[in-house]
């Protein structure tokens, strides 16, 4: 079944949720999108933000923001990086934040990098590597060996004539936050089986399970009528299992659709069924708040199952971090 016929099963079954429209301040004038997941730090709650001004293309800036109501946002006075669709996690007793580096030449736009900053003060984080060459969406994860799994995504010419699809998620481990390079990054094994024809996608959020297996939330991505008049790219929120022994696909779903969020302005009409998943957070009453950004323009927030049900349970990110 292809995704666009696995996304209209879906649909048939699971209409618009009560979700939320996130609230930013401090930042008039500018979208607030492709969000980190909340996370806590010394007793409050904070997320990473991509902002951008609506009319501006690969000039978005990374800024940090702290809860001040239930969805509502605040600026922080801290660290502003040039990142695009920010991501969080903790390893070895760290945050590390990772986020899309765009590369302008003579005026243009000549491709983009990963790039990996570490610290344990969220508001002053420390550079320290790099991805490979046009790669988005590089993940990791702290093992229960204390290892460090790495997801990656190339998405290049070559992989869609050898494979039909655009791009590809790889996996491998690595010892050391040191060995994150982009040798090993692009050595990580490919994982059969997650996409097919004219499809791409990727790890948006890694989580260890208590059972050893590796809960990833992410996206799956199609043209809509590529040669039409509606042509869009639609970007759905998904969920799947990986057994980093086995080194296969334990089960996937789709979480949502755009049709699951409130209603939200595209930047331009051909995102208007973009939802690129930022992550979940689990609740008090076992369900997760799954968060996503929307359009290229929001982030939102909608409540679902918890996805891994039967697979184990996930630890969130902050009861790893020493207060410093």
């Amino acid at each position: 079944m292809s995704l666009k016929q696995w996304r209209e099963e879906f649909e048939k079954t699971n209409s618009r949720k009560d979700g939320r429209i996130l609230t930013f301040h401090g930042v008039e004038g500018y979208d607030v999108y492709n969000c980190s997941i909340p996370f806590e730090y010394r007793g409050h709650k904070y997320l990473y933000g991509r902002v951008e001004k609506r009319e501006d293309w690969a000039r978005s800036v990374t800024m940090l923001f702290q809860c001040v109501r239930p969805d509502e946002w605040t600026r922080v006075d801290s660290m502003i990086y040039q990142l695009e669709d920010p991501n969080i996690a903790v390893i070895h007793g760290q945050f590390v934040l990772n986020g899309t580096f765009v590369i302008y030449r003579g005026g243009a736009m000549d491709g983009f990098r990963a790039l990996f900053y570490r610290g344990t003060d969220i508001k002053d984080m420390n550079y320290f590597a790099t991805g490979p060459d046009s790669m988005k969406d590089i993940r990791l994860v702290e093992l229960a060996d204390h290892r460090i799994g790495v997801f990656s995504r190339p998405r290049n010419d070559e992989i869609l004539k050898r494979y039909g699809s655009e791009s590809q998620i790889g996996f491998t481990t690595i010892d050391h936050l040191d060995e994150l390079t982009d040798k090993a990054i692009s050595g990580a094994v490919y994982i059969p089986g997650l996409f097919s024809e004219g499809e791409w996608g990727g790890c948006n959020q890694a989580y260890l399970l208590d059972s050893g297996y590796i809960g990833v939330i992410g996206h799956k991505s199609y043209q809509s009528d590529p040669n039409g008049e509606e042509f869009s790219q639609s970007y759905i929120n998904t969920a799947f299992v990986f057994d980093p022994v086995h080194h296969k696909v334990l089960e996937e779903r789709i979480l949502a659709t755009s049709a699951s969020y409130p209603a939200f302005s595209a930047k331009v009409p051909r995102l208007k069924d973009c939802c690129f998943t930022s992550g979940i957070v689990m609740r008090e009453d076992g369900k997760a708040d799954l968060y996503s950004g929307l359009g290229d323009t929001a982030e939102g927030r909608i409540v679902i199952d918890y996805p891994f049900e039967g697979y184990g349970r996930m630890e969130s990110l902050s009861t790893r971090v020493p207060l410093r």
